[in-house]
């Protein structure tokens, strides 16, 4: 009766007893930019259990003490002995004990050592060896663009690791497996079903530009204990977006990369303004040469009064440029409302045309839908119009507001923002990503006019306290009162902005910075708390030369100005420069021990070449220096110098002022 009637099911069992399938896993792809920087990797980690039921008495009284003295050389952090290796394995041998925790998440190295000790050697089958390969996600720069580039856990995945899941994580493979003695388990040959290995993802992120922003973003928001704060970065001609930073306060006062404040929808206040332009001018209502009267910066709208933030009454007349670039609230507002009051469909629509009430459409997961109120709704009144040209009554991310600065930068194409430019395997790219335009601002002759205006804003408005003399920019500040998740306007909670590309007459990056305050802070106009990080950030780009522009395109380059900054160099190199302008060297210096500055005085007229203090046994500062002078200094000090690139030096591995030692390695990177 079994035979006929149970014989299929208990054959089936006893063959599940014997045989099974095992996942052979696949690696994870990484994650890199485009010049080949590692960005997000995979490294092996192992938990290890020992099966004291299997090995062999003689063997284990015959190798126990060498093994102890093994491990307690290998664990020396735990501070075990020798002798209490020996005592916790005499116990768990006695106990047979079939999965003796040695140890969890080990390294590499932990676990080739490990199955190279005595009695482990003898394997799994003989040695009781039992290692659990796991894999861990690896980001060599830590915080510098953790959101964006994600974490990935079973539990929690995010950023580009999430966006990407499917190309990273590749396709697991599997094997059957037989049951051999024990607890052993032998691979049948030719049952394996190899594992296909993750893609790699090649993100558009440079991470000098990203440490940059990071940095200088941090200290404005630590320096007012801001709430939150993100910095952007995007080229201009393509919508690739180069450096993505978000910090958020945390409960013990400190900042980290924990939510993509970048991609939430708020109020922006004035950088909205930008909007009302490129509608007034795409509509051809107006030219911003034409004046508008700002009414001393008070004005009634309905039942509320609009005022600017500092209203002033002996401002009446002035060009629609100067308005804005002084942030007129009432002159925007005045302005939508006489050419939009009775066809504000109109206005709105212009809105939607900027793509405004879409996604942005970045390769991110978790972006917030925008919000742009229409007329005929419930919350529309006489006065929404007004608000809204000013940036109130409409919800958009700091990526709308960068990409909308981005197409004035970019001749009026708006590009889509975008992250990854590739996806690779084996180091060729399988997949490629191109620049979008999805959307045009207007004709050329409404281009220049908001170039005019947004020029205007750092020339003779709210960002002049930014300017610099060695390149170009232009843009906008934005200061808003914040309502939004339980926030009241009379909380005090203040949103400061600033957005604006560089250098001006050929845009190559636009750079957007929004930072939150504290309720009640000391500081929260946007040319106060955002621009400063702005001007680094844009400082960092213009002296790496990213994207390698050609002169000239900055105040120092321009017909007419014969002056450039002096940089540290050898007492003979300067020599060398000051004998080509016709010039004698006023001191004369030992040129193989001796570094000096070219400092002049524009109020006396009269320069001089200045020793440059530079002691034996500290790093000096090379940055800036030709590459001859930089290994010249270094070398005499006995240091090793490694050279990255071509150019001058543009950041050196051991920082200014740390003690050297003889013979010590240095990396320089050239621009």
């Amino acid at each position: 009766m079994i035979q006929a009637k149970e014989g299929p099911r208990l054959r089936s069992m006893a063959k599940e007893m014997h045989t099974r399938f095992d996942t052979l896993l696949a690696e994870r792809g990484n994650i890199i930019n485009e010049d080949g920087v590692l960005l997000s990797s995979s490294i092996p980690e192992f938990d290890v259990h020992i099966d004291f039921s299997v090995i062999d008495s003689a063997l284990f009284e015959q190798k126990i003490d060498t093994l102890s003295l093994c491990l307690s050389s290998l664990f020396m952090s735990s501070g075990k002995t020798a002798e209490q290796f020996k005592e916790e394995f005499v116990r768990a041998y006695d106990a047979r004990n079939k999965y003796y925790l040695l140890g969890r998440k080990l390294k590499y190295y932990e676990y080739e050592s490990l199955r190279n000790f005595p009695i482990f050697k003898k394997g799994k089958a003989l040695g009781g060896f039992i290692a659990e390969p796991k894999e861990k996600r690896k980001l060599p720069y830590e915080k510098l663009a953790r959101r964006t580039i994600g974490v990935f856990r079973d539990s929690n995945i995010t950023g580009l690791e999430a966006k990407y899941n499917r190309e990273l994580k590749g396709e697991n493979g599997r094997r059957v497996v037989q049951k051999a003695t024990g607890s052993v388990w032998v691979p049948i040959e030719g049952s394996e079903v190899d594992p296909q290995n993750g893609k790699d993802i090649v993100t558009t992120l440079d991470i000098n530009v990203q440490n940059i922003a990071y940095h200088a973003l941090l200290s404005k928001l630590q320096e007012y204990e801001c709430a939150y704060g993100t910095c952007i970065v995007m080229e201009v001609a393509t919508g690739k977006i180069r450096t993505l930073v978000n910090l958020g306060r945390q409960k013990d006062g400190s900042y980290d990369e924990d939510f993509n404040y970048a991609a939430i929808p708020t109020e922006p206040g004035s950088t909205f303004k930008l909007a009302t332009l490129i509608s007034l001018l795409a509509d051809k209502k107006i030219n911003v040469d034409q004046t508008i009267d700002i009414q001393g910066g008070k004005m009634q709208f309905g039942k509320r009064t609009m005022s600017d933030s500092h209203p002033d009454g002996s401002l009446r007349e002035m060009p629609i440029w100067k308005a804005y670039a002084i942030s007129s609230n009432v002159g925007m507002a005045k302005l939508a409302d006489r050419y939009y009051r009775d066809n504000p469909s109109q206005y709105v629509n212009n809105l939607k045309k900027l793509q405004l009430d879409k996604l942005t459409g970045i390769d991110l997961l978790g972006e917030r839908k925008p919000v742009v109120t229409s007329p005929g709704g419930k919350i529309w009144s006489n006065s929404t119009l007004p608000w809204m040209a000013t940036g109130y009554g409409v919800m958009i991310t700091p990526l709308h507001t960068c990409m909308m600065y981005n197409a004035v930068a970019n001749n009026g194409k708006m590009m889509r923002p975008y992250l990854v430019s590739a996806i690779r395997e084996y180091g060729k790219d399988v997949k490629t990503f191109e620049p979008k335009v999805v959307a045009t601002i207007g004709d050329a002759e409404t281009v220049r006019q908001l170039r005019k205006c947004t020029r205007a804003v750092v020339t003779d408005g709210t960002g002049k306290g930014i300017e610099s003399p060695y390149y170009t920019m232009a843009g906008k500040t934005g200061t808003a009162q914040v309502a939004d998740k339980g926030i009241k306007y009379t909380d005090g909670v203040y949103q400061g902005s600033y957005v604006g590309y560089m250098p001006a007459e050929n845009p190559k990056y636009t750079i957007c910075v929004v930072i939150r305050t504290k309720a009640h802070s000391a500081a929260y106009y946007g040319g106060t708390i955002a621009a400063p990080v702005f001007r680094m950030v844009a400082d960092k780009i213009f002296s790496q030369n990213m994207g390698a522009w050609s002169a000239p395109l900055d105040s120092i380059a321009k017909s007419g100005v014969a002056s450039i900054p002096a940089k540290a160099a050898t007492a003979g190199t300067y020599e060398v420069l000051l004998g080509v302008m016709n010039k004698k060297m006023p001191v004369v210096y030992d040129y193989k021990s001796t570094m000096v500055q070219y400092v002049a005085d524009s109020g006396t007229k009269r320069s001089e070449v200045k020793l440059k203090h530079v002691y034996r046994g500290v790093m000096p500062d090379v940055t800036g220096m030709t590459l001859k002078d930089a290994i010249y200094v270094l070398e005499n000090y006995g240091a090793r110098v490694h050279i990255k690139g071509k150019g001058k030096v543009q950041t050196q591995s051991v920082p200014a002022g740390t003690r050297l030692t003889k013979g010590q390695n240095i990396i320089l990177q050239l621009s």
